[in-house]
């Protein structure tokens, strides 16, 4: 009787002890990131390896094509310019002498012609007179002779005042561009980015076949390109033509699309680097480009290929083995899957899950494993 009861008690205890257990000393459980396994868009792309730059295709370091004094800078860093637009004056007083010189010589010339011209005109007159005295038996042979001399004389200083004009018409226009070569104007649109001179300064001309140092920096930011190295194993699968995305570092959380319009035809080979291929990418939109500085980083992702409305998951989800943890049930279970597309934002998943079914994106815990209870966060 003393058996059965202590036997009674120990089972007491037992049931009491295995209720505790799955009660009151039952473990919390685990806490998940989750994401659905849902459809969209997948994407398979390629990011440069090292930061890109951006750059503009038209940028100019101008200068004068004449050594002078700088008599007016209308413009300063930051302005923005039109084609055309004057950007620096030297002085011009001697130019502008020699063009009104030029000009007083075109006038001496074309006194001189006149003159010359009808000293010939009238030489012609004459001997027409004396050719009808000459048929009347009038005018001897020896006068006649010396009256066409004289006319061909003259008719040649008529055409050597007219040759005169118009070397003197050349020399206006000589005169008209040597005074505008005292002017420096803007080749296109856009931003100044740099001067480097001012008022009252003296930019020395060079010797022939030297330009002269660059005074001012103008650039078109609606020219703007990001030019991104990207790892030599991926040049084969980029070509222009391509989509992609571009992100700078002055517009954090923005994007902008673009196309690369060009891969080089070679490696780079730099010492303590990776082999990259240089590929330049231009936005879709110039107009959303302005106001981004040259030389600012930027990043570039090429879109390779580009599917919709398929099954997939958050890259993150993916362990090792191509495995993923599904929570079912409260229970976390191990699955595995197959894959297609991917980056490192979303997988393409093409067997071994289902829409709808829940995934942990995050395993920063080794209690997050098969088998355990587990609640979303």
């Amino acid at each position: 009787m003393k058996a059965l009861k202590w036997l009674v008690g120990v089972l007491a205890v037992v049931t009491a002890v295995v209720v505790l257990r799955f009660t009151l000393l039952a473990p919390d459980p685990v806490k998940v990131r989750t994401a659905p396994v849902e459809r969209g868009v997948v994407e398979e792309t390629v990011s440069n390896t090292r930061a890109g730059t951006v750059k503009v295709r038209r940028r100019a370091s101008l200068s004068p094509q004449i050594g002078g004094l700088v008599v007016e800078l209308p413009h300063r860093e930051g302005s923005v310019v039109e084609a055309g637009t004057l950007l620096l004056r030297l002085d011009d007083r001697v130019q502008r002498a020699q063009v009104e010189l030029a000009r007083r010589g075109v006038a001496t010339a074309e006194a001189q012609r006149e003159e010359a011209c009808l000293a010939a005109a009238l030489a012609e007159k004459e001997l027409d007179r004396a050719r009808a005295l000459h048929q009347q038996g009038i005018a001897s042979e020896q006068s006649l002779d010396a009256l066409s001399t004289d006319r061909d004389r003259t008719r040649a200083a008529c055409d050597a005042a007219r040759a005169a004009l118009g070397h003197a018409n050349a020399q206006v226009l000589l005169a008209q561009v040597e005074l505008e070569l005292t002017e420096l104007r803007a080749p296109f649109a856009g931003i100044i980015a740099d001067v480097s001179t001012e008022v009252g300064e003296w930019i020395t001309p060079s010797p022939p076949g030297v330009p002269i140092p660059p005074v001012l920096d103008l650039l078109d930011p609606g020219s703007a390109y990001v030019s991104a190295p990207i790892d030599e194993v991926d040049a084969e699968r980029v070509r222009p033509g391509l989509p992609a995305r571009l992100t700078v570092d002055s517009r954090p959380g923005q994007q902008m699309t673009g196309r690369v319009v060009r891969v080089a035809p070679y490696v780079l080979d730099q010492l303590e680097q990776n082999r990259t291929v240089e590929i330049e990418v231009e936005p879709d939109d110039p107009g959303g480009a302005r106001g981004i500085l040259p030389g600012t980083s930027a990043d570039v992702e090429v879109i390779l290929e580009h599917r919709e409305g398929v099954l997939r998951i958050p890259s993150a989800a993916v362990a090792q083995g191509e495995t993923v943890l599904v929570l079912e049930d409260g229970v976390l279970a191990e699955r595995e899957i197959s894959r297609g597309l991917g980056n490192w934002q979303f997988t393409e998943v093409t067997g071994g899950l289902e829409e709808g079914q829940r995934v942990v994106v995050s395993r920063t815990s080794t209690d997050v494993k098969p088998g355990v209870k587990a609640v979303e966060k």
